[in-house]
């Protein structure tokens, strides 16, 4: 086909050009150019394409297209691995929608509350976005009826099957009405994605698109593990300890880019959000400000940043990590250019370390990891800007009012020079204090026992896990019970494949799920004492290889670590709660 140079040479709907226009798309991605007509036609779709090369446009698009207006029923179907995926799935769609009539899409996942998914989906939607397990718990509760589906969309469909979904595809593929058209999108295509591909599309077409994306050379990367709550004052650290002379931080939504100006404003700095709400007459007052040096930080989401290109911005910050290397191409091209060097940084906490990995492997480029300035670093900084101000004033400013006051205040004060310069001093720097070294802790790097023992390598996802035998034990700190489970070797388990299915489930991190033992028509599987009831009887109906759970405390001779039993109404033990995984 001819090459593609806008999205209006695709025959979309005008709201649907309308949308992508004000999101500030331009030019079809490859992935895009070639995956649209086809879906716009009805075809079946098989797409091999990295992250970050656009495929949500290239299947949301057509699929929205197509769309009965009216219809309460889901029309469309996506299953995405993660629960970060689905929402980022779920929200593009909104933002493509934006001039369609009556459209509602809605994301779900295990770790949400299933009564504002079961009214979101009586009240009716035409879009649903969702993880495997917790899709499976709908039809098997029958609160999401597929009989009008006209399409699905397997998204990251290798990343399903490294965590275990696959079996739950499967399923509820079996499910789907018959002729309905189905997309599936892979950045590797293993033997199992072949034969679902074979089973379950009819005369589709294939797409292989390689993954071009490259960042700057002149761009500095760099990165830092931690917690997220203490981005903010990481966040302070970097504006303090780096040099440069703008400064623009991406975050994910309209309210952060609100509440973090807001904060930096207070802490001093010079500082403006930047996002979809604005009309465009603030918006290029914003940025006027920032080439006029009215401004040093700018606070951004992806969407308001878009074409954005002022010289003075030489450190972007990802305060928050995208979902996609494309998003993470254009926020660090924000820096670097003309010529300039400039520098990125990125915050990662433990549980993104794989979309980390995601954004080096699409860039083809190492992220190096950075160690955030010590208030030592801070204090010799402030210190010397202060420095420079003051030699900047000497030889630029009429001093002679002053001096002649000083000279008055010396002898009223009877204090000598060095004194009174020492009090104006110390008056003049209360705002922001010269003397700060004690009051910047070290931040300390969020790291499990595991994490320890392994060093610096990268960490094993979930569906690598090994199965546990008496030598891999780990020492767990706090109360577990060992439960019982009704899915055994005879059904083909693996141990990585009862962790993802718990972890996404019942919203515990794979670090809280202690030993499991697999035997032949059964497993166990240490877990924390105080896990809610209601999370208890959910796990009961999770399905892990076409089994149901049917989770009950083990009444076994084995090993002992708490009484036995879930605490009715406990909440999680302390510690957890921050570091919770739902998908």
């Amino acid at each position: 086909m001819s090459e593609v140079t806008s999205f209006a040479e695709l025959d979309l709907p005008e709201a649907l050009l309308k949308a992508v226009a004000e999101l500030g798309y331009e030019t079809p991605s490859p992935i895009q150019a070639e995956s649209i007509p086809k879906l716009l036609a009805g075809s079946d779709l098989l797409g091999q394409a990295q992250t970050g090369t656009g495929k949500t446009a290239a299947f949301a698009l057509p699929l929205l297209a197509r769309l009965e207006a009216g219809q309460r029923e889901p029309q469309i179907l996506v299953l995405a691995p993660t629960r970060e995926l689905a929402i980022q799935v779920a929200e593009a769609f909104q933002a493509y929608a934006k001039y369609l009539p009556q459209f509602h899409v809605l994301p779900i996942y295990g770790g949400q509350s299933y009564s504002n998914q079961l009214r979101s989906l009586k009240r009716g939607c035409q879009v649903v976005v969702g993880t495997p397990g917790r899709v499976m718990d709908h039809l098997e509760r029958k609160t999401l009826v597929l009989d009008n589906l006209k399409a699905i969309v397997l998204d990251e469909a290798d990343e399903m099957l490294r965590m275990g979904f696959i079996d739950d595809v499967q399923t509820i593929m079996d499910q789907t009405p018959a002729g309905r058209q189905v997309a599936m999108f892979s950045a590797t295509m293993p033997t199992q994605i072949r034969a679902i591909a074979q089973k379950h599309l009819t005369n589709a077409h294939e797409i292989k698109i390689a993954a071009k994306t490259s960042t700057v050379e002149r761009i500095t990367q760099r990165f830092v593990l931690l917690d997220n709550s203490q981005k903010l004052d990481a966040l302070t650290r970097v504006l303090e300890g780096e040099d440069y002379d703008a400064s623009i931080v991406f975050v994910r939504t309209k309210s952060a880019t609100e509440e973090i100006a807001v904060k930096l404003g207070a802490r001093g700095y010079a500082v403006a959000c930047l996002n979809g709400d604005m009309n465009q007459a603030h918006r290029e007052q914003t940025i006027r400000r920032l080439k006029d040096n009215q401004l040093d930080v700018i606070v951004a989401t992806d969407v308001a940043a878009r074409g954005l290109d002022v010289e003075r911005i030489s450190l972007v910050v990802n305060y928050d990590i995208p979902y996609d290397s494309e998003a993470y191409v254009h926020r660090i091209g924000r820096t670097g250019r003309a010529g300039r060097e400039g520098k990125a940084i990125l915050f990662v906490s433990p549980r993104e370390r794989r979309l980390l990995r995601s954004i080096e492997q699409a860039t083809r480029q190492p992220i190096e990891k950075m160690t955030l300035p010590t208030g030592a670093v801070i204090e010799q900084r402030r210190i010397e800007n202060f420095r420079a101000e003051l030699a900047q004033s000497i030889e630029t400013q009429d001093l002679s009012f002053f001096q002649e006051l000083i000279a008055s205040w010396q002898e009223t004060l009877d204090c000598d020079s060095n004194e009174l310069a020492a009090a104006l001093l110390y008056l003049a720097q209360k705002e922001q204090p010269l003397n700060v070294a004690g009051q910047f802790p070290e931040l300390r790097e969020p790291m499990s026992k595991r994490d320890r023992e392994r060093g610096d390598r990268p960490v094993r996802e979930r569906g690598d896990r090994p199965e546990r035998g008496p030598r891999q034990r780990r020492e767990m700190k706090g109360d577990y019970t060992t439960y019982r489970i009704e899915v055994g070797k005879e059904h083909g388990v693996r141990a990585g494949d009862i962790v993802g299915a718990i972890a996404n489930e019942a919203n515990i991190d794979s670090q809280f799920i202690g030993n499991i033992k697999l035997f032949d028509q059964f497993s166990t599987v240490e877990l924390p004492a105080s896990m809610p009831q209601e999370i208890f009887q959910h796990l009961k109906k999770v399905y892990v290889r076409k089994q149901k759970l049917n989770i009950s405390v083990d009444q076994g001779a084995g090993e002992r670590r708490s009484v036995p039993g879930p605490r009715p109404g406990a909440g999680p033990r302390p510690g957890a709660a921050s570091k919770r995984r739902s998908q």
